[in-house]
C-alpha cells in the first residue's frame, strides 16, 4: 500500500534524467525543489507521474510533490524521491492526495469529502470514473473546508489513482 508523503517548495531546477548510460531519450526529468528552509529534494519525474490539471512547471513555481513513503530511496543528499503526483500550486486551490476509507475520510483523518452532483470523478488518464471512490487513493481538488476535524469539504474534483 502507497503511504503517501509530500515535499513543498520552489523548483530551483529542471534538467534531464537518465535512466541508462545510453539514455538520450529526454523521458525523465529531475526537478529539484528548495522549501526556503535550508531543506531541498530532488524528485524523479517519470512519464507516468500525474500532474494536477496537466500544469506545465518552470523553475521558479510552487510545488507540491506526492511520492510512496514506503519506497526505498538511495541514502544520498539531497534526497531523491521518485514523484507520484506533482501539484503546481495556485490560489483558491487545495489539493490532498491520501487514502479515504468508505466514510471518504483520509487516512490522517484530516480530511471528508462530501461529494455533490457537481464533483468531478475522473481517472488519472481524464476519463469519467463512474465506481464507488471510497477506500482508494484519491487526488482530491477542492477550495473551501470547515475548520472541523476532520475539515469537510465539497471537492472540485476527485481523480481516482486505481
Amino acid at each position: 500500500m502507497v503511504k503517501f508523503q509530500f515535499f513543498s517548495g520552489i523548483v530551483t531546477n529542471i534538467g534531464d534524467f537518465f535512466t541508462t548510460a545510453n539514455d538520450p531519450s529526454g523521458c525523465y526529468k529531475l526537478m529539484s525543489v528548495d522549501n526556503g528552509n535550508g531543506n531541498m529534494v530532488n524528485f524523479v519525474i517519470e512519464p507516468n507521474t500525474y500532474f494536477v490539471d496537466h500544469a506545465m512547471v518552470r523553475v521558479g513555481d510552487r510545488v507540491t510533490g506526492y511520492y510512496d513513503g514506503n519506497a526505498p530511496v538511495p541514502l544520498i543528499y539531497p534526497p531523491q524521491y521518485r514523484a507520484l503526483v506533482m501539484v503546481k500550486e495556485t490560489q483558491n486551490q487545495n489539493v490532498k492526495v491520501d487514502f479515504f476509507n468508505s466514510q471518504l475520510v483520509s487516512s490522517d483523518g484530516m480530511l471528508k469529502l462530501n461529494l455533490a452532483p457537481t464533483t468531478k470523478l475522473r481517472l488519472t488518464n481524464s476519463q469519467r470514473f463512474t465506481g464507488n471512490p471510497a477506500n482508494r487513493n484519491l487526488i482530491v481538488v477542492y477550495g473551501p473546508s470547515t475548520f472541523s476535524i476532520p475539515a469537510q469539504t465539497t471537492p472540485y474534483s476527485v481523480i481516482v489513482w486505481c
